[in-house]
C-alpha cells in the first residue's frame, strides 16, 4: 500500500470454473479480509464462512478480501475523526478516525487496477461490502466512486462513529450511477445495552431514510436479536450476497 507505506494481504476468491474459457467475472470487494473466508483465518475463530457458501452455491463473483489493520483499523475505516454522535454510543468522545478517505483511494487508484490487470474481470461490474466499520467506509467509497462501486451491502454498519458527515456526503452525492444499496441492522447490536442497541438502530434508519429517497432500490432490514458479532453477521450471508448477486450486471458472464 503506497498510500500508508505498508504491505497488507489482500485475498482473492476466484469461482471454480475461472479457469474454463475466457469469461470474465464481477468483482466483490470486502474489507476485514481475514474474517471473510474461513474460520481458521479469522480473528475470534469465526468469520462469515464465505469461501464455503460460495462454493456450495457455485457462485461466479471474484471476490477480494482485504486484511484490516488491527492496530488502525478505526481510523481506516472511517473517513473522518470521531463527531459527536459516537459519544452516545462510546459513553465519550473518540479521537479516532481520518485515514478513510487514504484507504479508499489505495483500493480505486492501486488495488483495483492491479486486480483488472492480473484477473478477468468485469471492470465496470464492481460492488463492495462490508460490516461494521467496513459499513461505514463501503458507504463512503459509494458516495466517492459511485461510477465505480454501483452495488453495495452494508451490515451492521457503525455509521455513529462519522454519523454527521456521512449523513451530509450522501445527502449532497450525487448516486445516480448506483443500482442497489443493502443494509440491515440487529436490534440487539449491544446485546441487553437497551440504550446503545437504540441508538445503533437509529443510527442505521437515518441513514436509510436518506438513501431511499434518493434511490428506490434500497433495501433495509432489521434483524430481530441478532447482536454485533460474526455468530450473527454469518446467518444473514445468504441474504446480502444474493441481494448483491441478483443486481450484478446482466453482462456478468460476458466473454
Amino acid at each position: 500500500m503506497n498510500s500508508f507505506k505498508q504491505d497488507r494481504l489482500i485475498r482473492v476468491y476466484l469461482p471454480n470454473n475461472y479457469n474454463e474459457g475466457n469469461r470474465k467475472f464481477p468483482v466483490l470487494y470486502m474489507h476485514d479480509g481475514q474474517n471473510i473466508f474461513n474460520d481458521k483465518d479469522a480473528i475470534g475463530g469465526t468469520s462469515l464462512e464465505l469461501e464455503n457458501y460460495l462454493e456450495e452455491n457455485g457462485l461466479e463473483v471474484i471476490v477480494i478480501g482485504i486484511d484490516q489493520n488491527t492496530r488502525d483499523r478505526i481510523n481506516e475505516y472511517c473517513p473522518w475523526i470521531n463527531g459527536n454522535y459516537s459519544k452516545k454510543i462510546l459513553g465519550h468522545v473518540s479521537t479516532y478516525g481520518g485515514k478513510g478517505v487514504e484507504y479508499v483511494d489505495f483500493i480505486v487508484n492501486e488495488l483495483k487496477p492491479f486486480i483488472d490487470n492480473r484477473y478477468r474481470t468485469l471492470k465496470d461490474n464492481t460492488a463492495m461490502a462490508g460490516i461494521s466499520l467496513g459499513g461505514l467506509i463501503t458507504t463512503y467509497a459509494m458516495c466517492r466512486y459511485p461510477q465505480i462501486f454501483k452495488n453495495i451491502s452494508v451490515l451492521s454498519s457503525a455509521f455513529y462513529r462519522n454519523q454527521e458527515e456521512i449523513e451530509k456526503l450522501i445527502r449532497d452525492s450525487d448516486l445516480s450511477l448506483i443500482e442497489s444499496i443493502y443494509l440491515d441492522c440487529g436490534n440487539k447490536e449491544s446485546g441487553k445495552a437497551e440504550n446503545i442497541n437504540n441508538e445503533f438502530l437509529a443510527s442505521n434508519k437515518a441513514i436509510y431514510d436518506i438513501l431511499k429517497e434518493k434511490l428506490t432500490s434500497t433495501e433495509f432490514a432489521i434483524i430481530n436479536d441478532a447482536e454485533h458479532n460474526y455468530s450473527f453477521f454469518r446467518e444473514r450471508v445468504p441474504e446480502f450476497f444474493s441481494f448483491l448477486t441478483n443486481n450484478f450486471d446482466k453482462r456478468k458472464f460476458s466473454l
